[in-house]
């Protein structure tokens, strides 16, 4: 077991008095649930793309890549260049409609398009998607952890599940987004540092070239075309489909920095994943038996300076804490504005919505501890993948019709496409073959089920118009 010297702890606390700092900040930002949710949109870009990288960048694109990347190599790059595509594509053709929109939940957005019933269903599916990926940062933790101290894997995950709870529970989108720019500040360093680190230890790019085999580590699709492929377009469907990502760009004070925050993300997402694979392909070089969720932490313990290494395990803490606390805060918005306002008390006041919110950013993270018990030697991209496919099958299709050809779909059909969709990829997990992801199935059940919705919708109105006449 390696052991913190007093190099890392100093390292370590510093970094984590630095965030605290900017944390305590952000909740004197906090006066009502409008600023506990879109930041009162008065986001700059800056905030807008901390709040997205912000949850984007945490365990799964960090620990989980390395992770992934000592198994099959550079497959394991589809988490961050996908996200870098799917914030891509959100700045570029989403965030104009999404913006004019003037709402605060994907919800709200598909009920104004398809009726009041679409918002609870979309809630339900788009909450559980995204509470799946909160498994996958306590996964994250809980190898860090671990690696750090000498702790109970469950101690481990209760300690993250506190340490999300604080994280957001004062700042909302405040806390996400401004620790958010001072951690991926960090977490450039830290993760760019490691990956320059581990090729230059490696003795260069060709000593890996020639330890491992040309198929599967130097492939994008070492797992497979359509599992990796699969991989890939979840996490651009996801990033398309996901309240807390939405909520940033909703969050902007003007179209142009909504847009502006989008495309920094993009661009800055991918290499870090890059990074990430070469610390994994690095310890799989010289600790083939080791356990793989834990490469990235002990690579910071064993070949980094200890004053850099302090830093790098505190904000890979943060980064972690982060993703899950983002996460459970779209989950929050959703409940509080989508069926606790709407369904259970009509005449909530603000304050009663600032707390509801923060009771049940408490409650999913609870809930998300109790899954992890008898999963906390899972892959961790595994649950982030499937985290954005059930997102994705759930909200794009109709999302797409809602923003682009408003009042041309048939409401019944995208209500439907939002719960045969999500639940035939659920069902697909559990009877298709593992070579298949059934996220491609669900998505082309909603594609043809909106589609069956835009000729219905044509023929009311011919018929409509022949009646009149």
């Amino acid at each position: 077991m390696l052991e913190l010297t007093y190099q890392h702890i100093i390292g370590i606390v510093v970094t984590l008095v630095l965030i605290t700092l900017v944390g305590a900040y952000s909740g004197s930002k906090v006066k009502t649930s409008s600023d506990f949710a879109v930041g009162g949109k008065k986001a700059g870009r800056g905030i807008v793309a901390g709040t997205i990288m912000g949850t984007l960048v945490g365990g799964s694109s960090t620990i989980g890549t390395a992770q992934l990347a000592f198994l099959y190599g550079f497959s394991a790059w589809w988490f961050t260049l996908g996200a870098g595509l799917g914030c891509l594509i959100l700045g570029l053709f989403f965030s104009g409609p999404l913006h004019r929109s003037n709402k605060e939940t994907v919800p709200q957005i598909l009920a104004e398009e398809f009726g009041g019933l679409s918002k609870p269903i979309s809630s339900v599916f788009v909450s559980l998607g995204t509470f799946l990926n909160i498994i996958a940062q306590i996964l994250a933790a809980i190898a860090l952890m671990t690696s750090m101290f000498r702790m109970n894997p469950m101690v481990a995950a209760i300690i993250a599940v506190v340490l999300m709870s604080a994280y957001v529970i004062f700042g909302g989108v405040w806390g996400a987004g401004l620790v958010g720019v001072a951690k991926l500040i960090l977490l450039y360093i830290s993760v760019i540092a490691g990956g320059i680190i581990a090729v230059s230890s490696a003795g260069g790019i060709g000593e890996f070239v020639s330890a491992f085999p040309k198929y599967p580590y130097f492939s994008l699709f070492g797992r497979g075309v359509w599992i990796d492929g699969a991989a890939g377009f979840s996490l651009i469907l996801g990033v398309l489909s996901t309240q807390t990502y939405i909520q940033a760009v909703l969050s902007g004070k003007t179209l142009k920095e909504s847009k502006a925050g989008a495309l920094i993300s993009a661009f800055l997402i991918p290499p870090i994943g890059i990074a990430g694979i070469f610390v994994g392909l690095f310890m799989k070089m010289n600790h083939p038996d080791m356990n793989s969720a834990s490469a990235f932490p002990k690579f910071v313990l064993e070949y980094m300076n200890p004053w850099l290494g302090g830093i790098v395990l505190a904000t890979l803490l943060v980064a972690v804490v982060g993703t899950g606390a983002g996460l459970s805060l779209g989950i929050s918005t959703i409940f509080t504005k989508d069926i606790y306002k709407n369904y259970i008390n009509k005449k909530a006041d603000d304050d009663k919505l600032l707390k509801i919110s923060r009771l049940v950013i408490v409650v999913s993270l609870a809930l998300a501890l109790l899954f992890t018990t008898g999963n906390a030697k899972s892959l961790i991209l595994k649950w982030s993948f499937m985290s954005m496919g059930l997102r994705g099958a759930t909200v794009f299709g109709p999302l797409c019709a809602a923003l682009f050809i408003k009042g041309k779909v048939k409401d019944k059909y995208a209500i439907a496409s939002m719960i045969i969709s999500p639940l035939s990829v659920l069902l697909g997990k559990l009877f298709l073959p593992q070579s298949f992801d059934p996220l491609f199935l669900g998505i082309g059940i909603s594609f043809m089920l909106i589609i069956l919705g835009i000729f219905a919708s044509r023929s009311h109105h011919t018929i409509e118009n022949r009646s009149s006449l």
